[in-house]
């Protein structure tokens, strides 16, 4: 069961499963099948814009044109329960969290998976760029699209059943392939934004979120430099929209027992050398037999999807000192964890 989106490289999965002659051991014939998931947007008319109208037909074209089968699921509800309530009930807390990472463990990877089990599919697979290999999560061979950051909560009985095949591809080649099998949605732009959001992710909370009490704006010295509208519109390190005069200031801290916005005007603050993280997934837990010891383990960590692989140490299980301090490390987002390509596992930055 291959999870359509109507994007290029969905379709792209879809044709390289049929390519590569998936069949039934029953039937002895392909057996490839499309799906597209529909999802929570807010309002009746709005769209989510992973799955809108036109993307819909995009993923009903690139299907017919393969000559598979193609179904709708509506997971309107559990996207709104699982995905949109999380995202809200964590900036309620003062947290920064990333819908993507949860969407893909409950919806994608969750909800799909025990629905393709459960209607007689061995495996699902997505346009992801990732690999699996032997129960192991690997990153993408093209570095700048590898998605593997997203995928850190998965588990091995789940990779047992799934599958990347654009993950061993570049982007680019991806590209060739998609115009080779004559597929739609070559030229569609991808988005960096939230799927549910239809304006900002402010106007989105302001919405949403009634108890938003506005509070005091101190400095590193705990002087009082002005006043925020509510703790849920300001995240670590920003810099723009604070509205404050005499600046620039960038967002240091939250303090949600206090309702304080914490900022500063010397940016080398952002920088901290370590962090305590939560809520951790080892893929291959027998990995780290320093959780238990205390000793340290020398890995690789992202802090954010976009920044760097930084080298440091994992120390009592769940905290990493970076060799060099890193930029706005952020509650809330994940850190995820990687020895060489492969993506050891991850947790919550608390």
């Amino acid at each position: 069961m291959v999870a359509m989106s109507g994007g290029m490289d969905s379709s792209v999965a879809a044709a390289l499963l049929k390519r590569a002659g998936f069949y039934s051991e029953q039937s002895r014939r392909v057996d490839v099948i499309g799906v597209f998931m529909k999802f929570w947007a807010e309002g009746e008319k709005a769209e989510n814009r992973c799955c809108s109208p036109e993307s819909e037909e995009r993923a009903r074209k690139a299907a017919r044109r393969l000559k598979i089968p193609f179904y709708v699921l509506n997971f309107k509800k559990e996207f709104k329960k699982k995905v949109v309530d999380y995202f809200l009930k964590e900036y309620q807390l003062g947290r920064t969290p990333n819908p993507c990472v949860v969407c893909n463990k409950e919806i994608k990877f969750g909800l799909l998976l025990e629905k393709a089990l459960s209607l007689g599919a061995d495996f699902v697979a997505t346009g992801h760029y990732a690999r699996v290999s032997s129960l192991r999560l690997f990153q993408a061979r093209d570095k700048e699209k590898d998605q593997s950051y997203f995928l850190w909560q998965l588990n091995q009985k789940q990779l047992s059943r799934i599958l990347f095949p654009v993950g061993g591809y570049t982007k680019t080649e991806v590209r060739k392939l998609a115009k080779k099998f004559g597929l739609p949605a070559s030229g569609i732009s991808e988005s960096q934004e939230v799927c549910f959001i239809q304006k900002t992710v402010n106007e989105f909370l302001a919405k949403y979120i009634k108890k938003r009490k506005p509070g005091v704006i101190v400095d590193t010295a705990g002087k009082k430099v002005g006043r925020h509208q509510g703790l849920i519109f300001y995240t670590i390190g920003q810099r723009k929209g604070i509205g404050l005069p005499g600046g620039p200031f960038w967002v240091l801290r939250k303090d949600p027992k206090k309702n304080f916005l914490v900022v500063t005007k010397n940016e080398k603050d952002l920088y901290k050398k370590e962090l305590i993280f939560e809520k951790e997934n080892w893929i291959f837990p027998k990995q780290f037999p320093g959780n238990a010891t205390g000793q340290a383990d020398k890995i690789k960590a992202k802090i954010r999807y976009r920044s760097k692989l930084a080298s440091g140490k994992l120390v009592q299980g769940n905290k990493f000192v970076f060799d060099r301090p890193q930029r706005a490390v952020t509650p809330g987002q994940s850190i995820v964890f990687y020895k060489g390509q492969e993506l050891l596992g991850g947790g919550i930055i608390k």
